[in-house]
C-alpha cells in the first residue's frame, strides 16, 4: 500500500534533478551575463556596437520590428557619442531577405555615417557573430545591442570568445507578454546550443580572412 507514495517521491525528485541539468546552460549564460547588462540609457562606452540580424520585413526591403528597435538603439549610442563604428551581423541570404543590407541602409537613415557601418554577412547565429567579430574583424571591446530575452546568451557566448562585451537592450516596438514569452521560452531551450558550441569550441560555419574595415572605419 505504500509503495505508490514512495514512487510517486522518487519520480518527483527525478523529474527536478532532471529539470535542473537541463537549466544548466541557461543558468549559465544568465549567470555569466550579469553586470554587463544595461539599460540603453545607461549604457557604458565602446569603440564599436555590434548588432545582431533578425528578419526583416515582408518587403524584404525594410527592418522587422524587433530589428528595427535594434538598429534604433545602436544609432542612439552612435549619435550619444558612446560608440563610433556599427558593426550589423546578420545572414546576408537569409530566409527573409539580405539582413545586413537592409541594417545598413536603415541605419544610413537613421543618420549614421556609412563610412561607420561594417557588414558581416555571414553572422549566421549568435555564436557566429561573436567568433567572426574576434576573428574576422579584429574587435576586441564592443557593446553588443539585441533584445531583452536574447541578451544574456549574446553576451555570455561573445565575452567566452574572448570579447571584452557589455550587452545593451534594444528597444523592442510591439514585444507584447505573449511575444516576450515566446522568445524567453525559445532562449531557454536556445542556450542548449549555446553551451554546446562553446564547449566544444566549434568554428564559424563560413570562414573569412582578417578583414581590417572595422579599423579602417575607427581611423576614418
Amino acid at each position: 500500500m505504500n509503495r505508490w507514495p514512495r514512487r510517486l517521491r522518487r519520480l518527483a525528485i527525478l523529474g527536478v534533478v532532471a529539470l535542473l541539468l537541463a537549466s544548466l546552460p541557461w543558468l549559465w549564460t544568465t549567470i555569466s551575463a550579469r553586470g554587463h547588462v544595461y539599460a540603453e540609457a545607461d549604457a557604458p562606452s565602446a569603440d564599436v556596437v555590434i548588432v545582431l540580424g533578425t528578419a526583416v520585413a515582408a518587403d524584404r526591403r525594410r527592418p522587422g520590428d524587433r530589428l528595427a528597435g535594434r538598429l534604433e538603439t545602436a544609432a542612439a549610442l552612435v549619435t550619444s557619442g558612446r560608440a563610433k563604428v556599427v558593426l550589423v551581423s546578420g545572414d546576408g541570404g537569409g530566409t527573409s531577405g539580405d539582413e545586413t543590407a537592409v541594417m545598413t541602409s536603415y541605419l544610413t537613415e537613421l543618420g549614421v555615417d556609412a563610412g561607420r557601418v561594417v557588414a558581416d554577412p555571414f553572422g549566421l547565429d549568435t555564436y557566429d557573430s561573436c567568433a567572426r567579430a574576434r576573428e574576422v574583424y579584429g574587435v576586441e571591446r564592443a557593446l553588443i545591442v539585441t533584445q531583452s530575452y536574447h541578451l544574456s546568451r549574446a553576451v555570455t557566448l561573445c565575452r567566452h570568445l574572448g570579447l571584452d562585451v557589455d550587452g545593451v537592450t534594444a528597444r523592442c516596438r510591439g514585444c507584447g507578454r505573449v511575444l516576450l514569452a515566446e522568445k524567453s521560452v525559445r532562449d531557454y531551450f536556445a542556450s542548449g546550443k549555446a553551451a554546446w558550441d562553446a564547449g566544444r569550441g566549434r568554428s564559424p560555419e563560413v570562414r573569412s580572412p582578417v578583414d581590417p574595415a572595422v579599423q579602417d572605419a575607427l581611423r576614418s
